[in-house]
Protein backbone atom coordinates (compact mmCIF):
# COMPACT_ATOMS: atom_id res chain seq x y z
CA UNK A 1 0.00 0.00 0.00
CA UNK A 2 1.50 3.13 -0.77
CA UNK A 3 3.18 5.16 2.04
CA UNK A 4 0.48 8.40 1.31
CA UNK A 5 -2.52 6.68 1.53
CA UNK A 6 -1.16 4.89 4.51
CA UNK A 7 -0.48 8.32 6.40
CA UNK A 8 -3.97 9.83 5.17
CA UNK A 9 -5.69 6.83 6.51
CA UNK A 10 -3.64 7.23 9.68
CA UNK A 11 -4.59 10.98 10.14
CA UNK A 12 -8.14 10.86 9.20
CA UNK A 13 -9.32 10.93 12.71
CA UNK A 14 -7.26 13.99 13.69
CA UNK A 15 -8.92 15.96 10.84
CA UNK A 16 -11.92 16.55 12.71
CA UNK A 17 -12.51 20.57 14.77
CA UNK A 18 -9.20 20.91 17.05
CA UNK A 19 -11.51 22.66 19.67
CA UNK A 20 -14.52 19.99 19.50
CA UNK A 21 -16.08 19.32 22.88
CA UNK A 22 -18.68 16.77 23.83
CA UNK A 23 -21.57 17.74 22.38
CA UNK A 24 -24.82 18.84 24.93
CA UNK A 25 -28.63 19.22 23.89
CA UNK A 26 -31.84 19.65 25.83
CA UNK A 27 -34.73 17.20 25.63
CA UNK A 28 -37.59 17.42 28.26
CA UNK A 29 -35.94 20.28 30.38
CA UNK A 30 -32.75 17.68 30.61
CA UNK A 31 -29.23 17.59 29.57
CA UNK A 32 -27.92 15.06 27.02
CA UNK A 33 -24.68 14.81 26.79
CA UNK A 34 -22.97 13.29 23.10
CA UNK A 35 -19.23 11.51 23.48
CA UNK A 36 -18.25 9.78 19.95
CA UNK A 37 -14.84 8.60 18.68
CA UNK A 38 -12.83 7.43 15.59
CA UNK A 39 -9.84 5.44 15.32
CA UNK A 40 -7.93 3.98 12.06
CA UNK A 41 -5.22 1.35 12.15
CA UNK A 42 -2.63 -0.07 9.88
CA UNK A 43 -1.00 -3.47 10.76
CA UNK A 44 1.72 -5.17 8.47
CA UNK A 45 3.32 -8.47 9.25
CA UNK A 46 6.52 -10.30 8.19
CA UNK A 47 4.15 -13.93 8.43
CA UNK A 48 1.32 -14.87 8.68
CA UNK A 49 -1.67 -12.92 7.84
CA UNK A 50 -3.46 -12.03 10.88
CA UNK A 51 -6.72 -10.85 12.48
CA UNK A 52 -8.33 -11.88 9.57
CA UNK A 53 -6.73 -9.22 7.45
CA UNK A 54 -3.92 -9.25 4.26
CA UNK A 55 -1.03 -7.95 6.89
CA UNK A 56 1.74 -9.67 5.17
CA UNK A 57 1.05 -6.86 1.95
CA UNK A 58 -0.32 -4.43 5.00
CA UNK A 59 -3.89 -3.51 5.42
CA UNK A 60 -5.48 -0.32 6.54
CA UNK A 61 -8.57 -2.52 7.06
CA UNK A 62 -8.91 -0.96 10.74
CA UNK A 63 -11.63 1.10 11.36
CA UNK A 64 -14.19 1.49 13.74
CA UNK A 65 -16.57 4.44 15.15
CA UNK A 66 -18.79 4.15 18.01
CA UNK A 67 -21.26 7.13 19.43
CA UNK A 68 -23.39 7.81 22.33
CA UNK A 69 -25.49 9.67 24.06
CA UNK A 70 -26.85 9.98 28.11
CA UNK A 71 -28.82 11.89 30.26
CA UNK A 72 -28.84 11.88 34.23
CA UNK A 73 -32.81 12.12 34.70
CA UNK A 74 -32.40 12.16 38.13
CA UNK A 75 -29.68 12.94 41.10
CA UNK A 76 -29.96 8.91 40.96
CA UNK A 77 -31.34 7.65 37.59
CA UNK A 78 -29.46 7.81 34.04
CA UNK A 79 -29.87 6.68 30.90
CA UNK A 80 -27.99 6.18 27.93
CA UNK A 81 -27.24 4.16 24.95
CA UNK A 82 -24.04 3.40 22.32
CA UNK A 83 -23.96 2.57 18.82
CA UNK A 84 -21.02 1.16 17.09
CA UNK A 85 -19.58 -0.15 13.56
CA UNK A 86 -16.22 -0.99 12.52
CA UNK A 87 -14.81 -2.69 9.85
CA UNK A 88 -11.67 -5.69 10.70
CA UNK A 89 -10.51 -7.60 7.74
CA UNK A 90 -13.49 -9.77 7.07
CA UNK A 91 -15.06 -9.01 10.50
CA UNK A 92 -17.43 -6.29 11.11
CA UNK A 93 -17.58 -5.25 7.57
CA UNK A 94 -19.64 -2.19 8.67
CA UNK A 95 -22.79 -3.81 9.77
CA UNK A 96 -23.38 -1.50 12.71
CA UNK A 97 -24.57 -2.55 16.22
CA UNK A 98 -26.07 -1.46 19.20
CA UNK A 99 -23.35 -1.75 21.73
CA UNK A 100 -25.16 -1.22 24.94
CA UNK A 101 -28.77 0.99 25.58
CA UNK A 102 -29.21 1.02 29.64
CA UNK A 103 -30.98 2.68 32.20
CA UNK A 104 -29.61 2.95 35.63
CA UNK A 105 -30.90 3.70 38.66
CA UNK A 106 -28.29 3.83 42.41
CA UNK A 107 -30.60 3.90 45.22
CA UNK A 108 -27.14 4.34 47.81
CA UNK A 109 -23.47 4.03 47.12
CA UNK A 110 -24.11 0.12 48.51
CA UNK A 111 -27.00 -0.73 46.09
CA UNK A 112 -27.88 0.21 42.75
CA UNK A 113 -29.44 -1.58 39.60
CA UNK A 114 -29.16 -1.12 35.63
CA UNK A 115 -31.11 -3.04 32.99
CA UNK A 116 -30.91 -3.18 29.18
CA UNK A 117 -27.87 -4.43 26.73
CA UNK A 118 -25.70 -3.71 29.86
CA UNK A 119 -21.76 -3.99 29.84
CA UNK A 120 -20.74 -7.02 30.95
CA UNK A 121 -18.31 -6.33 33.94
CA UNK A 122 -15.60 -9.10 33.44
CA UNK A 123 -12.15 -8.18 34.69
CA UNK A 124 -10.05 -4.69 34.83
CA UNK A 125 -11.11 -3.96 30.73
CA UNK A 126 -13.70 -5.75 29.28
CA UNK A 127 -16.36 -3.09 29.93
CA UNK A 128 -13.71 -0.49 28.69
CA UNK A 129 -12.12 -2.06 25.73
CA UNK A 130 -14.77 -0.14 23.19
CA UNK A 131 -12.97 3.24 24.76
CA UNK A 132 -9.70 3.11 23.13
CA UNK A 133 -8.66 6.72 23.73
CA UNK A 134 -8.33 5.54 27.87
CA UNK A 135 -5.42 3.14 27.09
CA UNK A 136 -2.05 3.08 26.31
CA UNK A 137 -1.97 0.16 24.11
CA UNK A 138 -3.60 0.16 20.33
CA UNK A 139 -4.38 -3.53 21.13
CA UNK A 140 -5.29 -4.76 24.28
CA UNK A 141 -3.10 -8.01 25.36
CA UNK A 142 -4.92 -10.28 22.88
CA UNK A 143 -4.74 -13.67 25.32
CA UNK A 144 -7.33 -12.09 27.39
CA UNK A 145 -9.22 -9.45 25.50
CA UNK A 146 -9.13 -10.77 21.72
CA UNK A 147 -10.22 -8.03 19.49
CA UNK A 148 -12.05 -10.24 17.01
CA UNK A 149 -14.26 -11.41 19.89
CA UNK A 150 -15.35 -8.26 21.08
CA UNK A 151 -18.98 -8.66 20.53
CA UNK A 152 -19.16 -11.94 21.98
CA UNK A 153 -18.53 -10.22 25.49
CA UNK A 154 -18.93 -6.84 25.40
CA UNK A 155 -22.49 -6.79 26.87
CA UNK A 156 -25.77 -8.77 27.67
CA UNK A 157 -29.52 -8.46 27.31
CA UNK A 158 -30.59 -8.33 31.12
CA UNK A 159 -29.83 -6.93 34.64
CA UNK A 160 -27.15 -5.74 36.91
CA UNK A 161 -27.56 -4.84 40.65
CA UNK A 162 -23.86 -3.43 42.04
CA UNK A 163 -22.75 -1.51 44.91
CA UNK A 164 -19.53 -0.31 46.62
CA UNK A 165 -18.98 -0.43 50.46
CA UNK A 166 -16.09 0.83 52.93
CA UNK A 167 -14.45 -1.77 54.73
CA UNK A 168 -14.18 -1.30 58.67
CA UNK A 169 -10.45 -0.50 59.98
CA UNK A 170 -9.64 1.35 56.81
CA UNK A 171 -9.34 -2.02 55.08
CA UNK A 172 -10.40 -0.54 51.81
CA UNK A 173 -13.74 -0.41 50.33
CA UNK A 174 -15.34 -3.87 48.00
CA UNK A 175 -17.07 -3.14 44.84
CA UNK A 176 -19.14 -6.19 43.41
CA UNK A 177 -21.70 -6.37 40.46
CA UNK A 178 -23.71 -9.67 39.44
CA UNK A 179 -25.61 -9.79 36.58
CA UNK A 180 -27.76 -12.04 34.12
CA UNK A 181 -29.32 -11.80 30.87
CA UNK A 182 -28.71 -13.21 27.10
CA UNK A 183 -25.85 -12.95 24.97
CA UNK A 184 -26.23 -12.49 21.13
CA UNK A 185 -23.46 -12.48 19.57
CA UNK A 186 -22.47 -10.79 15.86
CA UNK A 187 -22.65 -12.32 12.74
CA UNK A 188 -19.90 -10.68 11.83
CA UNK A 189 -17.48 -11.94 14.58
CA UNK A 190 -14.62 -14.20 14.98
CA UNK A 191 -16.29 -17.31 15.76
CA UNK A 192 -18.83 -17.43 12.81
CA UNK A 193 -15.93 -16.47 10.38
CA UNK A 194 -13.80 -19.65 11.90
CA UNK A 195 -16.43 -21.97 11.45
CA UNK A 196 -16.76 -21.53 7.57
CA UNK A 197 -13.88 -23.16 6.85
CA UNK A 198 -15.13 -26.04 7.83
CA UNK A 199 -18.57 -25.02 5.66
CA UNK A 200 -20.67 -24.08 8.61
CA UNK A 201 -23.11 -20.68 8.29
CA UNK A 202 -23.86 -19.68 11.73
CA UNK A 203 -27.46 -17.61 11.17
CA UNK A 204 -27.66 -17.40 15.37
CA UNK A 205 -25.58 -17.50 18.30
CA UNK A 206 -27.06 -16.48 21.52
CA UNK A 207 -28.04 -18.01 24.56
CA UNK A 208 -28.22 -17.36 28.87
CA UNK A 209 -24.95 -15.36 30.22
CA UNK A 210 -25.00 -14.95 34.13
CA UNK A 211 -22.30 -14.11 36.38
CA UNK A 212 -20.18 -11.72 39.05
CA UNK A 213 -17.03 -9.54 39.61
CA UNK A 214 -15.87 -8.19 42.81
CA UNK A 215 -13.12 -5.91 43.60
CA UNK A 216 -11.28 -4.96 46.48
CA UNK A 217 -9.40 -1.54 46.38
CA UNK A 218 -6.85 -2.41 48.90
CA UNK A 219 -5.77 -0.26 52.19
CA UNK A 220 -2.07 -0.14 50.03
CA UNK A 221 -2.78 3.13 47.80
CA UNK A 222 -3.16 2.70 44.13
CA UNK A 223 -3.23 -1.14 44.53
CA UNK A 224 -6.71 -3.16 43.40
CA UNK A 225 -7.33 -6.74 42.86
CA UNK A 226 -10.42 -8.91 42.18
CA UNK A 227 -11.75 -11.56 40.63
CA UNK A 228 -14.64 -12.33 37.99
CA UNK A 229 -16.99 -15.44 37.02
CA UNK A 230 -19.50 -15.81 33.78
CA UNK A 231 -21.35 -18.93 32.35
CA UNK A 232 -23.08 -19.22 29.58
CA UNK A 233 -25.52 -21.80 27.79
CA UNK A 234 -24.85 -21.05 24.45
CA UNK A 235 -26.65 -22.21 21.32
CA UNK A 236 -25.68 -21.84 17.20
CA UNK A 237 -28.08 -22.73 14.85
CA UNK A 238 -27.12 -22.34 10.88
CA UNK A 239 -26.50 -24.36 7.55
CA UNK A 240 -23.51 -26.82 6.63
CA UNK A 241 -22.35 -28.50 3.62
CA UNK A 242 -23.70 -32.06 3.03
CA UNK A 243 -21.26 -34.36 3.95
CA UNK A 244 -21.86 -36.51 1.18
CA UNK A 245 -21.02 -34.15 -0.94
CA UNK A 246 -21.26 -30.38 -1.34
CA UNK A 247 -23.49 -30.77 -4.53
CA UNK A 248 -25.88 -31.59 -2.73
CA UNK A 249 -28.49 -28.92 -0.46
CA UNK A 250 -26.39 -27.82 2.63
CA UNK A 251 -28.24 -29.39 5.72
CA UNK A 252 -29.58 -27.89 9.19
CA UNK A 253 -26.64 -27.41 11.92
CA UNK A 254 -26.59 -26.98 15.39
CA UNK A 255 -24.49 -26.58 17.71
CA UNK A 256 -25.09 -26.13 22.29
CA UNK A 257 -22.69 -26.08 25.01
CA UNK A 258 -22.37 -28.49 28.01
CA UNK A 259 -19.94 -26.08 29.57
CA UNK A 260 -19.08 -23.03 28.89
CA UNK A 261 -17.72 -20.46 31.54
CA UNK A 262 -14.89 -18.45 32.15
CA UNK A 263 -12.58 -17.64 35.99
CA UNK A 264 -11.01 -14.36 36.11
CA UNK A 265 -8.68 -12.53 38.20
CA UNK A 266 -6.60 -9.70 38.23
CA UNK A 267 -4.78 -7.24 40.27
CA UNK A 268 -3.51 -3.01 39.12
CA UNK A 269 -1.47 -0.79 40.89
CA UNK A 270 -1.24 2.67 39.47
CA UNK A 271 1.57 5.39 41.60
CA UNK A 272 1.59 8.93 39.78
CA UNK A 273 2.59 8.30 36.15
CA UNK A 274 3.23 4.32 36.54
CA UNK A 275 0.45 1.70 36.22
CA UNK A 276 0.90 -2.25 35.79
CA UNK A 277 -1.68 -4.15 34.88
CA UNK A 278 -2.24 -8.19 35.30
CA UNK A 279 -5.09 -10.63 34.88
CA UNK A 280 -5.71 -14.51 34.65
CA UNK A 281 -8.34 -15.73 32.47
CA UNK A 282 -9.48 -19.41 31.80
CA UNK A 283 -12.45 -20.01 29.54
CA UNK A 284 -13.69 -23.97 29.45
CA UNK A 285 -15.93 -24.56 26.37
CA UNK A 286 -17.83 -28.15 25.95
CA UNK A 287 -19.86 -27.97 22.95
CA UNK A 288 -21.80 -30.63 21.16
CA UNK A 289 -21.76 -29.76 17.31
CA UNK A 290 -22.54 -30.65 14.09
CA UNK A 291 -26.20 -31.23 15.64
CA UNK A 292 -24.84 -33.40 18.11
CA UNK A 293 -22.86 -36.23 16.35
CA UNK A 294 -19.70 -34.91 17.58
CA UNK A 295 -18.01 -32.96 21.12
CA UNK A 296 -15.03 -30.72 21.34
CA UNK A 297 -13.66 -29.37 24.71
CA UNK A 298 -11.55 -26.62 24.63
CA UNK A 299 -9.32 -25.32 27.36
CA UNK A 300 -7.78 -21.71 26.52
CA UNK A 301 -5.80 -19.99 29.36
CA UNK A 302 -4.71 -16.46 28.99
CA UNK A 303 -2.55 -14.07 31.12
CA UNK A 304 -0.60 -11.09 30.68
CA UNK A 305 1.35 -8.70 32.78
CA UNK A 306 1.82 -5.29 31.38
CA UNK A 307 2.98 -1.51 32.18
CA UNK A 308 2.80 1.72 31.12
CA UNK A 309 4.30 5.38 32.23
CA UNK A 310 3.21 8.51 31.21
CA UNK A 311 6.89 10.30 30.18
CA UNK A 312 5.10 13.77 29.67
CA UNK A 313 2.14 15.82 29.11
CA UNK A 314 2.04 14.50 25.34
CA UNK A 315 3.92 11.11 25.68
CA UNK A 316 3.37 7.61 27.24
CA UNK A 317 4.99 4.45 26.97
CA UNK A 318 4.39 0.56 27.46
CA UNK A 319 4.95 -2.90 27.18
CA UNK A 320 3.13 -5.91 27.91
CA UNK A 321 4.04 -9.63 27.80
CA UNK A 322 0.79 -11.86 26.94
CA UNK A 323 0.94 -15.67 26.81
CA UNK A 324 -2.38 -17.76 25.39
CA UNK A 325 -2.50 -21.66 25.36
CA UNK A 326 -5.35 -23.30 23.99
CA UNK A 327 -6.25 -27.61 23.70
CA UNK A 328 -8.78 -28.93 21.91
CA UNK A 329 -10.50 -32.49 21.99
CA UNK A 330 -12.52 -33.74 19.71
CA UNK A 331 -15.07 -36.86 20.48
CA UNK A 332 -18.01 -38.65 18.43
CA UNK A 333 -17.53 -38.90 14.65
CA UNK A 334 -15.23 -36.50 14.44
CA UNK A 335 -12.75 -37.67 17.56
CA UNK A 336 -12.49 -40.71 15.23
CA UNK A 337 -10.26 -38.95 12.60
CA UNK A 338 -9.35 -35.74 14.63
CA UNK A 339 -6.32 -36.47 17.01
CA UNK A 340 -6.19 -34.41 20.07
CA UNK A 341 -4.35 -31.33 20.22
CA UNK A 342 -2.84 -30.97 24.42
CA UNK A 343 0.89 -30.10 23.88
CA UNK A 344 1.02 -26.59 24.34
CA UNK A 345 4.62 -26.38 23.76
CA UNK A 346 4.12 -26.19 19.96
CA UNK A 347 2.90 -23.23 18.26
CA UNK A 348 0.03 -25.05 17.26
CA UNK A 349 -1.07 -24.87 20.76
CA UNK A 350 -0.31 -21.09 22.14
CA UNK A 351 0.97 -17.70 21.16
CA UNK A 352 3.37 -16.11 23.15
CA UNK A 353 3.31 -12.00 22.27
CA UNK A 354 5.65 -9.43 23.29
CA UNK A 355 4.69 -5.74 22.83
CA UNK A 356 6.36 -2.68 23.07
CA UNK A 357 3.86 0.71 22.37
CA UNK A 358 4.82 4.59 22.16
CA UNK A 359 1.62 7.00 22.21
CA UNK A 360 1.39 10.35 21.29
CA UNK A 361 -1.23 12.88 22.04
CA UNK A 362 -1.66 14.98 19.78
CA UNK A 363 -4.37 16.92 21.83
CA UNK A 364 -6.57 16.25 24.20
CA UNK A 365 -8.77 14.77 21.44
CA UNK A 366 -5.99 12.92 18.89
CA UNK A 367 -3.76 10.34 19.80
CA UNK A 368 -1.13 8.35 18.07
CA UNK A 369 0.14 5.30 18.70
CA UNK A 370 2.87 3.09 17.32
CA UNK A 371 3.04 -0.69 18.73
CA UNK A 372 5.23 -3.84 17.84
CA UNK A 373 4.46 -6.95 18.38
CA UNK A 374 6.94 -10.02 18.49
CA UNK A 375 4.66 -13.17 18.19
CA UNK A 376 5.90 -16.92 18.62
CA UNK A 377 3.01 -19.49 17.56
CA UNK A 378 -0.18 -19.59 15.70
CA UNK A 379 -3.00 -21.72 17.73
CA UNK A 380 -4.65 -22.77 14.97
CA UNK A 381 -7.81 -24.83 17.03
CA UNK A 382 -11.46 -24.25 16.39
CA UNK A 383 -12.07 -21.21 18.90
CA UNK A 384 -10.28 -18.06 17.51
CA UNK A 385 -7.46 -16.39 18.12
CA UNK A 386 -6.61 -13.69 16.21
CA UNK A 387 -4.61 -16.53 13.01
CA UNK A 388 -7.46 -17.66 10.31
CA UNK A 389 -6.53 -20.60 8.23
CA UNK A 390 -8.86 -19.19 5.78
CA UNK A 391 -6.61 -16.07 5.28
CA UNK A 392 -3.12 -18.94 5.62
CA UNK A 393 -4.04 -21.15 3.14
CA UNK A 394 -0.45 -22.37 2.74
CA UNK A 395 -0.34 -22.93 6.55
CA UNK A 396 1.21 -21.20 9.17
CA UNK A 397 5.00 -20.06 10.11
CA UNK A 398 5.89 -20.29 13.65
CA UNK A 399 6.77 -16.69 14.47
CA UNK A 400 4.77 -13.61 13.61
CA UNK A 401 6.17 -10.02 13.33
CA UNK A 402 3.84 -7.38 13.40
CA UNK A 403 3.33 -3.22 13.16
CA UNK A 404 0.47 -1.44 14.24
CA UNK A 405 -0.39 2.00 13.81
CA UNK A 406 -3.35 3.63 15.11
CA UNK A 407 -4.84 7.08 15.37
CA UNK A 408 -7.87 8.03 17.46
CA UNK A 409 -10.31 10.79 17.56
CA UNK A 410 -12.49 11.24 20.37
CA UNK A 411 -15.30 14.18 21.87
Amino acid sequence: MPLRIILALLLLPCLGRPNLHAQEFHLFDRNVQVHGWLSQGFVYTDNNNWLTMNTTSGSAAMTDVGLNLSTQVTDNFRVGAQVFDRDLGKLGEWHPSLDWAVADYRFTSRFGVRGGKVKTVLGLFNDTQDQDFLHTFALLPQSVYPIDLRDAAIAHLGGDVYGRSRLPRRLGDISYTAYAGRRNDGLHSGYPYLLTQFGTYLKSIDGLQYGADARWSTPARGLLVGASRMDQDTSGRGTAVNPAGSALPMILAHEFSRADWTNQFYGQYVLHRLEIDSEFRRYVRDQLIFSGTSENDTDARGWYIAGSYQLARRWEVGSYYSRYTITSIFKGVLGQSVPPQTDTSLPLNHIYDKVLTIRFNVNRFCNLKVEGHFMNGFANAPYPDGFYPQENPNGFAPDTNALVLQTGFSF
